[in-house]
C-alpha cells in the first residue's frame, strides 16, 4: 500500500514537471519496461484534467455570481428611461426567483458538459477511418492531381472515406481494415508517387475488421515484399510503428507495445502507446525487424497514446480464403523480412512503396 502511494506521488510530480531532469528520464525509462505504471500514468492524467475542468466550471460560476450582486437596477432604470418600465418592475418584483432559475440554468449547462467530458475522457473506442470530405488540406481536400495508369478517368464524386491499406502480395492484393470501406461502393487506391488504381473488394471480415481488395490493373507490380508476417507472439515493450495516410503524405508513427489484449479486453488486438490519427486505419503494424505484427484500427478518445491493432495472425486466416494460385508473392510465403539488419529510416524507406491510401466513394 505504501509503494502505491508512493507511485502516485511520483506521477503527480511528473506529470506536474517537478521531477528533476534525471528523474524524469528514469521514470520514463519504467514506462516503457511496466505497462501497468504506464497505465497508471494515464489514468492519472485523464483524472488530473478532469478536476482542471470542473476547476474551470465552478470559476465561471462564480464569475456570473459576481456579475449578478454588481447589477445596479436603478442605473439601469435611469438609462433605459420610462418605455421599459415594465421590465425594470418584473426584475424588482421577481429577481430572486429569476436569479435561481438563471442558475439552475448554468448549473445544468455545466453538468451536461462535465458529464460529456468525463464520458469521452474516461475512454471510447474510435476507428481510425477519415472521412475525408470533412478534412481540409491545402492540396484541394486531400484530392491530388494524379494519374492513373491503367487510363481511367479520376472519380469526381467526392471523396466520403479514406484510410490506409499495404500490400499482401507482389500482384495488387491490398489489405486493409474493413470500416474503411464498409461504407464505400467505389474504392482506390493510390500510391505515394499518386498514381491511383480501381480496386476490387475481393474479402470482408466484419468481426475481425479486414477487407482485402485487389487492384484491377493486369499489369499491376510490385518488387517483391520487403516485409514477412510474424506468426509467433509480440513481447510486452517491444518497439513497434506504422506507415499510415492521416494526411495527403504518407506519416510514420513509432511506439511500443503496451497490452496483449485492446479494448476491454478483447484478445483479437494488441494496446499500443502509439499516437495515430484518422486515417491511420489499416496500415501496417511493424516491429523493428520489419515483421507485419498487426493492423491499425482503433484508438481510444482522450488518452494519449492508446492505440489498437488487429493481431497478424488474424491476416493468416484472411489469406487462406483467397484462392493460392491467384497470389503471386504473398506475405505469408516471404520467410524472413529483407529489413531486419537496416536501420529504421531505411526501413521505412523500403516500406512506403507497399503503403497505400485507401479512397473510398458511395
Amino acid at each position: 500500500m505504501r509503494n502505491e502511494i508512493e507511485l502516485e506521488g511520483i506521477i503527480e510530480d511528473y506529470l506536474n514537471g517537478k521531477l528533476t531532469e534525471a528523474e524524469a528520464a528514469a521514470f520514463e525509462q519504467l514506462r516503457l519496461n511496466d505497462p501497468t505504471v504506464d497505465h497508471k500514468v494515464v489514468a492519472h492524467k485523464v483524472f488530473l484534467d478532469s478536476l482542471k475542468d470542473y476547476a474551470s466550471n465552478l470559476d465561471l460560476k462564480n464569475k456570473m455570481d459576481y456579475a449578478h450582486d454588481q447589477i445596479d437596477v436603478d442605473a439601469l432604470s435611469r438609462k433605459l428611461g420610462p418605455h421599459p418600465s415594465f421590465i425594470v418592475n418584473m426584475w424588482r418584483k421577481n429577481k430572486s426567483a429569476i436569479a435561481v432559475a438563471a442558475s439552475f440554468i448554468l448549473l445544468t449547462i455545466v453538468t451536461i458538459y462535465s458529464i460529456q467530458q468525463t464520458t469521452e475522457q474516461t475512454g471510447s473506442y474510435k476507428q481510425m477511418s477519415a472521412e475525408l470530405s470533412k478534412l481540409k488540406s491545402s492540396t484541394n481536400n486531400l484530392i491530388r492531381d494524379v494519374k492513373s495508369s491503367q487510363n481511367s478517368k479520376v472519380p469526381v464524386k467526392p471523396v466520403k472515406f479514406g484510410g490506409t491499406g499495404f500490400a499482401i502480395s507482389s500482384n495488387g492484393y491490398i489489405l486493409t481494415s474493413y470500416h474503411v470501406i464498409e461504407k464505400s461502393d467505389t474504392v482506390y487506391v493510390q500510391n505515394n508517387k499518386g498514381d491511383l488504381y480501381k480496386v476490387d473488394i475481393t474479402y470482408k471480415d466484419p468481426t475481425n475488421d479486414i477487407a482485402i481488395l485487389k487492384i484491377r490493373d493486369k499489369k499491376f507490380s510490385l518488387g517483391s515484399l520487403p516485409y514477412s508476417l510474424k506468426k509467433g507472439k509480440v513481447g510486452l515493450g517491444e518497439s513497434v510503428y506504422t506507415l499510415g495516410y492521416p494526411k495527403d503524405e504518407v506519416v510514420l508513427g513509432i511506439g511500443y507495445l503496451s497490452s496483449q489484449s485492446g479494448f476491454n479486453g478483447d484478445t483479437l488486438a494488441y494496446q499500443l502507446s502509439l499516437d495515430v490519427n484518422p486515417g491511420n486505419s489499416g496500415g501496417p503494424l511493424l516491429d523493428n525487424s520489419g515483421n507485419v505484427i498487426g493492423i491499425i484500427n482503433a484508438k481510444e478518445s482522450y488518452t494519449d497514446g492508446a492505440t489498437f491493432a488487429v493481431k497478424a495472425k488474424f491476416l493468416q486466416e484472411a489469406l487462406s480464403s483467397i484462392p493460392q494460385d491467384s497470389i503471386v508473392g504473398r506475405i505469408s510465403s516471404v520467410r524472413k523480412s529483407k529489413l531486419s539488419k537496416l536501420e529504421p529510416s531505411k526501413q521505412v524507406s523500403k516500406i512506403q512503396d507497399y503503403v497505400f491510401m485507401i479512397k473510398g466513394y458511395n
